[in-house]
């Protein structure tokens, strides 16, 4: 087994742990996977939001244990300075923490109205209003971003952002949310990243279902 490993939960349902893989995938880190059932009670804590302290995905490298998602960015930064996971521009530099702090602590009713599911579809879902507010100011978050960087990703390149934000792609395309055409275009980006392409592909072999996360009608 390698030296460093990182421990996550559900490929299907974790937006914690897709975002923790993403960024050690981004930064070219070598590592292996720990996976954590679904029916394990501190994973489904986590997946469930009934978790006040979420420990994973957890990252372990060299004699460090780093278990918060942001923790896990700017170690990762440190770690690999040339991966392009904060952008070289101080005030872009700035923003792109912004953007990922504010996703990492906020967003409450959307977390809880629209949970991640990769292998769930609900085109016409129906969407409580206080979660279109959370839409909308993701949307407007990428729609500023995309402005000022010209895309393809939210800082040109792909970056920390791109990695936090990609749990709400998916959350998009499971709840059949519109999007405008720039913003479409965003969300096809980071769902063609070759890294969500091998991240789904195993999400739809977990053979594990939570019943609290599937819509029923």
């Amino acid at each position: 087994m390698s030296q460093t490993t990182l421990t996550i939960s559900s490929k299907n349902y974790s937006s914690w742990s897709l975002r923790g893989w993403l960024l050690a995938r981004f930064a070219g880190l070598e590592f292996d996977e720990i996976i954590t059932g679904p029916d394990d009670a501190s994973a489904k804590a986590e997946i469930l939001l009934l978790s006040s302290s979420i420990l994973v995905p957890c990252l372990r490298h060299e004699g460090a244990t780093v278990w918060d998602t942001l923790a896990i960015a700017e170690y990762l930064n440190e770690l690999k300075p040339d991966a392009g996971l904060l952008p070289a521009d101080r005030i872009a530099r700035a923003h792109c923490r912004s953007i990922c702090g504010e996703i990492h602590s906020g967003f409450a009713t959307l977390r809880a109205s629209l949970p991640v599911n990769l292998k769930g579809h609900f085109p016409g879902f129906k969407i409580w209003s206080r979660a279109q507010a959370d839409i909308d100011r993701v949307c407007t978050i990428w729609r500023d971003c995309l402005t000022k960087s010209g895309g393809p990703f939210l800082f040109g390149n792909r970056s920390m952002a791109d990695a936090m934000y990609a749990p709400v792609v998916t959350r998009f395309m499971t709840y059949d949310v519109k999007l405008d055409a720039k913003l479409a275009a965003y969300a096809h980006n980071i769902m063609a990243l070759p890294e969500m392409q091998e991240w789904i592909a195993a999400a739809r072999l977990e053979p594990a279902e939570i019943e609290e996360l599937e819509v029923e009608y």
